[in-house]
């Protein structure tokens, strides 16, 4: 045997090498996912809004953090490996005071006690009203930043950690160093957002609001200011996620279709109304997306997703975390 031949894995050790590697991919795509999912699930446990705007969130998140990285300076004054995230992250606080903006020009009309007692609760006008926020959002960005893809890729895109060769098998991971800091920053968002949610006295103001907003403003809670932080709030979540996609991943105005139905499944996944479960589901997603890739075409991540999807459902038909529904 020649020494060519010597190095080469035997095809039980190619197979776990791959596995591993999808399972690391899949993992470090999913928190990020979890993380988008997060945004949307937060506007829905507390204002009961289905928001088809909320991958407009996403795009806007990641073309605030190429404004920031690029015409702010970030990458001078942090260097091109720390300031991708620290622009990821100053992109939330853009899109939240957007945010607030849309939530009074536009959606605290068909919202809150003032829907009530309505037909649908409202939901008719909602479903019209995010459609149509979504469109515009999309098509304004056509005009402002035009069609050209764009991205924030560093150094820290192109190269990454070698773990291995792990004993005799020769077996070895490359783990993405750009990819895998940018999950570590979305896992760390998200435990931040549950800590203000399950600890802090706002959140708990914006749960109360969330089970029963008459009985909420019974106790002194404005409903309609929950309501608007939650709005925000949840809008600037789902922009970090855009900004750390953005650190390795080309993105344009219409980029939001793409992970709309990524959200909307993961939250789904995760039952309706459970922030910590729609996390879960979008890593139970980004898990299936790179793991069914070992037996299938790229072209069919999607069909895996909801295969997986689907029978989840047919066990739990109200997600992994269903009984949270009526909580944040």
């Amino acid at each position: 045997m020649n020494q060519l031949g010597a190095l080469q894995l035997p095809d039980a050790w190619v197979l776990l090498e791959n596995i591993l590697q999808s399972v690391y991919t899949g993992t470090i795509v999913g928190c990020i996912y979890g993380l988008m999912c997060v945004g949307l699930a937060l506007i829905f446990s507390v204002m009961r809004v289905i928001n088809f705007a909320q991958g407009e969130s996403l795009m806007l998140g990641m073309y605030a953090a190429f404004f920031c990285f690029t015409q702010l300076g970030l990458n001078a004054l942090f260097g091109v490996y720390i300031g991708p995230f620290i622009s990821a992250l100053l992109s939330g606080a853009f899109v939240f005071v957007l945010g607030i903006g849309i939530y009074e020009l536009l959606l605290r009309h068909i919202t809150g006690m003032r829907v009530a007692k309505s037909e649908g609760e409202g939901h008719y006008p909602q479903l019209t009203l995010t459609l149509g926020l979504s469109l515009m959002l999309s098509n304004g960005a056509l005009l402002l930043f035009g069609s050209t893809p764009q991205t924030m890729r560093t150094p820290l895109s192109s190269t990454a950690w070698e773990i291995g060769p792990l004993g005799e098998s020769g077996l070895m991971l490359f783990l993405n160093q750009g990819r895998t800091v940018a999950a570590l920053v979305a896992v760390a968002v998200a435990v931040g957002v549950s800590l203000f949610i399950s600890r802090s006295r706002v959140g708990t103001m914006m749960r109360a609001a969330a089970d029963n907003p008459l009985a909420a403003t019974f106790v002194g809670i404005h409903v309609g200011k929950s309501h608007r932080l939650a709005f925000a709030l949840g809008s600037a979540i789902t922009a970090i996620a855009g900004g750390l996609i953005a650190t390795y991943y080309p993105f344009q105005p219409y980029i939001g279709v793409e992970f709309i139905i990524i959200m909307y499944t993961g939250v789904m996944l995760g039952g309706m109304g459970s922030v910590s479960g729609a996390f879960l589901g979008g890593l139970t997603i980004g898990l299936v997306q790179q793991v069914s890739t070992l037996v299938l075409p790229n072209q069919l991540q999607n069909a895996a997703i909801f295969v997986v999807f689907l029978v989840i459902l047919l066990v739990r038909p109200q997600g992994l975390f269903g009984r949270s529904v009526e909580r944040v």
